[in-house]
């Protein structure tokens, strides 16, 4: 009943967009990352394995509302009631643009479906654990001239989570006491470095730098259970850069390093060591 219901909103804010801009066309990017580990908020939610993560995600005719989906497939078996995806629709927009203060923002939707767990249901036992199931709403903010800088852009999010079920594994009846149901809060800097001269045929180079560091009062990914203890979790830096191959599709490689602030090695998924990770993403824009 609640994916109908999900289902129903999607559309019909989908159809109202369509509405807005008879005259716009519909577009978006498709495309696939491989991380040589999944570590999503801080945590390695399948362990040390790599992932891969197909995504699409669609320009709703110019309105400024967008769908997205994007998968979690770990490279490895033993996973599998941990891998999911992610479905989310979001609205970006900007105010105030000729202003200091500029801002961007996005608001969003998220619903996170793990397909190997009964959805909807409410855990019953450690073989029978029922639905693993996930919501957020999430708003995101970001000042490209606050700091006067060219390139260099802070932004916030807040993230609200709960589960599907409040009486699921990631609910009430969490064997460790804790809930999904809580906020995240992710403080970010991005810069964007334009290095030039590099060959005839790359005379300009973008390097994008991305910080960010999250406190976390229970928004916690993982499907089996597992909980955060309310805390800064970590500091993530990474560095991407994107290549053209042709007017439509682009490689883009990806260096992170984490600095894990919380041990949480009680319940056996995050690590309490840092973390270095690199990605490969290919996408195509239609």
């Amino acid at each position: 009943m609640k994916k109908t219901i999900l289902l129903a909103v999607v559309v019909l804010l989908g159809a109202s967009g369509l509405a807005q801009a008879q005259e716009g066309e519909l577009h978006g990017v498709v495309g696939i990352t491989y991380d040589t580990k999944y570590v999503w908020r801080g945590i390695t939610v399948f362990g040390q394995k790599s992932a891969i993560h197909p995504f699409v995600d669609l320009d709703l005719m110019g309105t400024g509302f967008h769908l997205n989906a994007i998968g979690h497939r770990a490279n490895a078996s033993g996973y599998e009631n941990n891998e999911r995806w992610d479905y989310t629709l979001y609205y970006k927009g900007s105010c105030y643009d000729e202003e200091t203060y500029a801002t961007r923002y996005m608001l969003g939707y998220t619903y996170f479906n793990y397909p190997d767990l009964s959805a909807h249901s409410a855990y019953k036992s450690a073989t029978d654990p029922g639905s693993a199931d996930l919501q957020e709403l999430f708003a995101v903010l970001s000042w490209p001239s606050l700091l006067g800088i060219e390139g260099l852009v802070p932004s916030y999010c807040i993230v609200k989570g709960w589960p599907s079920n409040s009486n699921a594994i990631v609910g009430a009846n969490n064997a460790n006491g804790g809930t999904y149901s809580g906020f995240a809060h992710v403080f970010m800097l991005d810069y964007a470095l334009p290095v030039t001269g590099l060959t005839a045929e790359i005379p300009e180079q973008i390097l994008n730098f991305h910080t960010e560091m999250i406190f976390n009062d229970g928004v916690d990914p993982r499907g089996n259970g597992g909980y955060t203890d309310s805390d800064w979790t970590h500091i993530m830096f990474g560095v991407t850069t994107d290549f053209d191959l042709d007017s439509d599709l682009t490689f883009t490689p990806g260096l992170y390093y984490q600095i894990t602030m919380e041990d949480d090695k009680t319940y056996g998924v995050s690590p309490d060591h840092d973390i270095t990770w690199a990605s490969v993403t290919v996408s195509y824009k239609f």
